[in-house]
């Protein structure tokens, strides 16, 4: 009986310390990590946990509540342009300004862990000049060569991959074909590509794609065509619906598998959201030969450039019609470039609006544009200045650091590729918030406030519900 007794002690001592240890590892578990960037204060993606609420008199007048089972779209990763401007101005930069500014973008325990690229094939814009790889009238292509893109562009991409761990997921895309292949004989200003010319055209992106890879530089997937509805002042070509289906049927998508690239991920539109971003989608996804050469649907943010709002319910209607596809947004900026606006929030507030909202609608990827700029907004060849999340001074070799920057961060920084998007409900439009789960099972929540005031919400799951207050126009990143 003794023995018993004993036993019986030893065991229920057993279970209680066994118990004792489980909460701790629970609480140690559960316990969540708050990242703040607001206006008018230090915070700047800083550690901010001392604005979890322990007092009971604090009540939560909104509640966002998760459903960590419930998940949506698969994300691929958040990054910018590596554009000629870009890379230019980065070599204006000294060796120690370089390196802060590749960990500043590129490594996530540094920076904000940018995983994805894009950058332009031949000249755009955000060029010092155009220029295309072969010589005009070559329609064999026997002159291409990428040599222009050794100077800078090539080293700057090869500097990112290198900092961001080895691996940079990054797509192409072209603004326009050579003059010679275009009914205005003209790099600029829009224009159509020629018809006995697409062949050629579609070979020009393989060879590009074959060349960067030679430079040890992978090409994960390519647009047909930037912005293919906009005349623009410099390089551009209009496309149609169905010019760009048949493009991608007939020359591109069977020359991308001839030339051994069939694996690129093609991305059609590359253009705003809105009716033609449903349009461009039913037309390519609903037809199964044009199809299959199609990974997804990229787009952009400039339906609102007349002041008009964001046209975020085109994408979730694409992704409900099409969930086997892609939704990727390929470009964004603030445009009109003035310095004495560096540091103006709600040009912060607009990435973050349009982020949620585009993750919330099915997006699995985010793509800024430039990189970096310099003091003027540039470079740009015709003089479409515009702003970056890091500017450089050339002239003091300083490197400024926009808002933007922290905003995309609190998402790129803590929301990694393979992530699924998880379902959540929000009580009051008074704040925006998504959810993702990382494949280590970390749950990130990013949660903004654009209003005057602080609010105080609580954060709800299955195991655990906590009370944050976030200040007046202010982004969170909470990790769970």
């Amino acid at each position: 009986m003794k023995i018993t007794s004993q036993l019986f002690l030893s065991t229920f001592a057993f279970i209680l310390v066994s118990c004792f240890n489980t909460e701790i590892i629970a609480q140690k578990n559960n316990k969540i990590k708050v990242f703040t960037t607001a206006e008018n204060t230090n915070w700047k993606l800083s550690l901010s946990n001392d604005l979890i609420s322990n007092n009971t008199q604090k009540k939560a007048t909104v509640s966002i509540v998760i459903d960590a089972e419930k998940t949506d779209q698969t994300f691929l990763g958040i990054g910018g342009a590596i554009t000629d401007a870009s890379a230019e101005v980065f070599a204006k930069l000294s060796p120690k300004k370089q390196q802060e500014f590749l960990n500043a973008y590129y490594d996530k325990n540094k920076g904000i862990g940018y995983t994805l690229a894009r950058t332009n094939i031949h000249s755009c814009d955000f060029s010092s000049d155009s220029y295309t790889y072969v010589s005009e009238g070559d329609k064999e292509l026997k002159t291409f060569n990428i040599d222009h893109d050794r100077k800078y562009r090539i080293p700057l991409i090869k500097k990112a991959i290198e900092t961001a761990g080895g691996k940079l997921t990054l797509f192409v895309s072209p603004w326009s074909p050579p003059a010679f292949m275009k009914d205005n004989n003209d790099i600029l200003h829009g224009g159509v590509l020629l018809p006995e010319f697409a062949p050629a055209w579609a070979l020009y992106y393989t060879k590009f794609i074959k060349e960067y890879e030679k430079e040890g530089i992978p090409i994960w997937g390519l647009t047909v065509q930037n912005e293919p509805m906009a005349k623009q002042s410099w390089e551009s070509c209009i496309y149609t619906p169905e010019a760009e289906r048949d493009f991608l049927k007939n020359h591109l998508g069977p020359t991308l598998e001839k030339e051994g690239l069939g694996s690129k991920n093609v991305i059609i539109w590359d253009h705003n959201r809105g009716d033609m971003l449903t349009k461009r989608a039913n037309l390519v996804f609903s037809d199964p030969t044009v199809s299959k050469y199609a990974w997804g649907i990229g787009f952009h943010w400039y339906e609102t450039w007349n002041g008009g709002p964001p046209q975020f319910e085109s994408v979730a209607e694409v992704h409900k019609a099409f969930p086997n596809k892609n939704l990727l947004f390929t470009e964004g900026c603030n445009e009109k470039f003035d310095a004495s606006k560096y540091q103006f929030w709600g040009n912060a507030e607009r990435y973050g609006i349009n982020m949620t909202n585009d993750f919330n609608n099915g997006t699995v990827g985010w793509t800024d544009w430039n990189i970096l700029l310099d003091q003027k907004g540039g470079p740009n060849h015709v003089g479409n200045f515009c702003f970056a999340p890091i500017h450089a001074d050339t002239t003091k070799d300083e490197l400024i650091y926009t808002p933007m920057y922290y905003y995309i961060g609190h998402f790129s920084k803590f929301i990694r590729p393979n992530a699924k998007r998880v379902l959540e409900t929000i009580s009051d439009k008074s704040l925006l918030s998504t959810s993702f789960k990382n494949s280590d099972g970390q749950l990130i929540t990013v949660v903004m406030n654009q209003s005057e005031k602080e609010i105080v919400y609580s954060l709800e799951s299955q195991t655990q519900k906590t009370t944050i207050t976030i200040p007046a126009h202010a982004i969170q990143t909470i990790v769970k």
